[in-house]
C-alpha cells in the first residue's frame, strides 16, 4: 500500500484494497467499488480517489468524473440520515422550495450541508418518482409526501432522533 495515506486509515484501505481486488476483474468494476468505498469511508474523499485509480491503474480524473456526476456519491462526510428533498416539476411546483427553506431552518445548515452533531444532511435531487405526493423528501428507504407545514417538517425530523 502506498505511504501518502494516514496511518489511522490503513484498516479502511486495507478493507477497500481487498474489494477492489475481488471486483477488479469484472467488466465494469468502478461505480460498484465507489459504492464499497463510500459504505467503508463515509464519503470518498480525494485520497481515496487517487487510490481507488492507482489500484485499478487507471486515471483518477475517471474516478473524480463518475464521483461528481451521480448524486448518490458524496466528496464530503455526510449525516447519519441524508435528507433528499425532491426539486422535480411536480415538486417545484406544490413548493418543494419553501420545503427547503423549511428545512434549512429547523437544521440551521444550507442546502448541501451536514449539521454539526453529523445528524443529518440536506441535499435535493431531480425527482423521486412520487409526483402525487408532492412536495417529497425521502430519508434512508422512507418516503415522505404532502409535506407543506413546519410542524410536519419537526415531525419527522424528530421521527429519526428517537
Amino acid at each position: 500500500m502506498s505511504n501518502n495515506y494516514p496511518e489511522a486509515n490503513n484498516v479502511l484501505f486495507e478493507k477497500l484494497k481487498i474489494v477492489i481486488e475481488e471486483k477488479k476483474n469484472m467488466r465494469d468494476p468502478t461505480i460498484e467499488i465507489l459504492h464499497k468505498a463510500q459504505e467503508i469511508f463515509g464519503y470518498l474523499p480525494i485520497e481515496v480517489q487517487e487510490f481507488i485509480a492507482e489500484e485499478l491503474n487507471i486515471p483518477s480524473s475517471l474516478i473524480y468524473g463518475v464521483v461528481t456526476f451521480y448524486n448518490f456519491f458524496s466528496m464530503k462526510p455526510r449525516g447519519k440520515y441524508v435528507i433528499n428533498v425532491c426539486t422535480g416539476t411536480a415538486c417545484y411546483v406544490k413548493g418543494a422550495s419553501r420545503l427547503v427553506q423549511m428545512l434549512e431552518e429547523e437544521l440551521n445548515i444550507k442546502l448541501g450541508e451536514t449539521t454539526r452533531d453529523k445528524k443529518f444532511t440536506l441535499t435535493s435531487v431531480r425527482c423521486v418518482g412520487a409526483c402525487s405526493l408532492a412536495p417529497v423528501l425521502v430519508i434512508g428507504d422512507e418516503t415522505y409526501g404532502r409535506i407543506e407545514s413546519r410542524d410536519k417538517v419537526k415531525e419527522i425530523i424528530n421521527s429519526c432522533l428517537d
